[in-house]
């Protein structure tokens, strides 16, 4: 019968990760770490990101972990990467995954804001702002201010039937539009603003956001 290694080290493009099982008990898991780390020793000074997959730690138990990971490897860690989530952070993303629908024009002055998705079904005027969590679709004349993922989703997208917005954010960046974007001064109608790598805004026709952002849809069924 073969046993289930409960530690192992690899090197990876962004350095050593040291992967912890996170399925048996913790006693168990220290005293094979300490025996892994005897064995696997590293004769210089290096960066290792430890992972604990779904495996709660308290804050005894991580710095025993990171203690042990350190003085053993001679190593520092970088990182430690936790699949683990706070009630916090799971009550968030509840209220991220709903979506709010707003029927009417936004006026000059006025916000509207959502924690999770928004639709406007109607003008964003001039000076008028609209807010959220998640994405923002206007179906009608975006002409004012929108910030998408405001609590830091970049794959946040910001739709609309007539986008000549004056500031558009997504996440924390920031953008004024003025007539250098040639997308906007081109083809306002049926356009969609997202992210890109460099941290920047991309403007594409909105028939190609299931391209830019394919986990956007939770559509299900269908032929």
């Amino acid at each position: 019968m073969t046993t289930k290694q409960l530690v192992s080290l690899k090197g990876t493009k962004e350095g050593f990760v040291l992967k912890l099982d996170d399925q048996c008990g913790y006693e168990e898991l220290l005293r094979e770490l300490e025996g892994k780390l005897a064995e696997d020793r590293l004769d210089e000074q290096v960066e290792v990101q430890i992972a604990i997959g779904n495996r709660y730690c308290t804050d005894e138990q991580m710095n025993e972990l990171l203690q042990a990971v350190q003085e053993a490897l001679n190593v520092r860690v970088s990182k430690v990467k936790s699949d683990v989530i706070t009630i916090e952070e799971s009550n968030q993303r509840i209220m991220e995954s709903q979506s709010s629908t707003y029927i009417g024009i936004v006026r000059s002055g006025q916000t509207v804001s959502s924690e999770g998705d928004l639709v406007i079904v109607g003008d964003v005027n001039p000076n008028a702002q609209v807010t959220a969590g998640g994405s923002i679709y206007v179906l009608g004349k975006l002409k004012g201010r929108a910030h998408a993922g405001k609590n830091g989703n970049c794959e946040a997208v910001i739709g609309a039937s007539f986008l000549s917005a004056t500031h558009l954010a997504i996440g924390h960046v920031l953008e004024i539009m003025t007539n250098e974007k040639q997308e906007l001064a081109e083809t306002p109608e049926m356009e969609c603003a997202y992210l890109l790598d460099n941290e920047t805004i991309g403007i594409k026709r909105l028939q190609e956001l299931r391209i830019i952002r394919p986990n956007l849809s939770t559509f299900k069924g269908g032929s």
